[in-house]
């Protein structure tokens, strides 16, 4: 039997992840579910070579952008929650941020909130988005297509939409 905690590796494995990413996505209002379809869509634009890990945990969704399948080789993340979608670096304490445009004093992780497409479109964010490019521990691959991989499902997770 299953702990509350533990996830559903094998429908991981086992599903077409575009499929399933929809069926993540369709969990959040209309207007959140658009917005993550379209930064993903612009994050794929700037991170091509990158590939996309998929996270649809208890808190957040999360689309991870890697050179790796490993998630410390995660560069920055797409994350949602009922309250909104935000833009994580995962080394973004170490970045320069000269506008202060990210959030948070955590050791390592900083964010900025994306309540539309056009924050991704911001000259401080672009500038953001490649310095942490810049200081990857593995470099983005320059050739090949992205690849979205689905990492885990948990069995348990908070409400997607406000009630």
């Amino acid at each position: 039997m299953k702990s509350r905690g533990e996830t559903k590796k094998k429908a991981a494995v086992a599903g077409d992840p575009e499929a399933l990413l929809a069926e993540f996505i369709a969990k959040f209002t209309p207007a959140h579910a658009q917005l993550i379809i379209d930064c993903r869509a612009e994050l794929r634009q700037l991170l091509p070579g990158a590939l996309e890990l998929v996270y649809d945990n208890y808190n957040f969704f999360v689309i991870g952008y890697s050179a790796s399948e490993r998630s410390s080789d995660c560069i920055l993340s797409l994350a949602a929650a009922a309250n909104g979608v935000g833009l994580s670096f995962y080394y973004g304490a170490t970045l320069p941020d000269p506008d202060h445009l990210l959030q948070g004093s955590g050791s390592q992780n900083r964010f900025l909130r994306l309540p539309t497409v056009e924050g991704l479109r911001n000259t401080g964010v672009l500038a953001l988005i490649r310095a942490a490019v810049a200081q990857a521990r593995t470099p983005l691959p320059s050739q090949g297509g992205s690849r979205t991989i689905i990492k885990s499902i948990s069995a348990k997770q908070r409400p997607r939409r406000k009630t």
